[in-house]
C-alpha cells in the first residue's frame, strides 16, 4: 500500500468515527482489553459537558453499542463514538505514551480551540 493510500485511509477512518488511534494507542488498548478478558469489549470515546473549559473527553471500555453509535474496527477490537460526540472528534487522534516525561493516553484534536490550565477539558 502506498503512502498516499495510507494517508487517505486514515482520513477515511477519521471521517467515519471522528477519531483515529495511533499504533501505540491501538496496541495499548488491545493489551488492556485482553487483560480484562471480557468478550465484546470496545473502546468508547466520548465528549461530554464538564471541566473548566466546558467539554471533557471520556475514554472507557464498553460492551454496548447504542442507536446512533459509530464503530470503527481495529485489529482485535472496536472503537465506538456516539452521534453527539462525532462532530467534536472529526480529525482527532489518540496516542499512548509510556515515557518518563509523558504517560497515558493523549488526544490531539484540531477542533479544540483551547483548553484549561490543567488540561482536563477543552472548548
Amino acid at each position: 500500500m502506498s503512502a498516499t493510500q495510507q494517508t487517505e485511509d486514515v482520513k477515511d477512518n477519521a471521517t467515519k468515527v471522528g477519531v483515529v488511534l495511533t499504533d501505540a494507542a491501538a496496541g495499548k488498548v488491545k493489551a488492556l482489553i485482553e487483560q480484562e478478558g471480557e468478550e465484546g469489549l470496545r473502546l468508547r470515546v466520548e465528549v461530554s459537558p464538564g471541566g473548566c473549559s466546558g467539554l471533557r473527553y471520556g475514554l472507557y471500555f464498553d460492551t454496548d453499542v447504542r442507536d446512533g453509535d459509530t464503530v470503527q474496527d481495529y485489529e482485535g477490537f472496536g472503537v465506538v463514538v456516539d452521534k453527539m460526540s462525532i462532530p467534536y472528534l472529526i480529525g482527532a487522534s489518540i496516542d499512548f505514551a509510556d515515557r518518563i516525561d509523558a504517560q497515558g493516553f493523549t488526544i490531539d484534536n484540531p477542533n479544540a480551540q483551547g483548553s484549561c490550565a490543567c488540561g482536563d477539558s477543552f472548548h
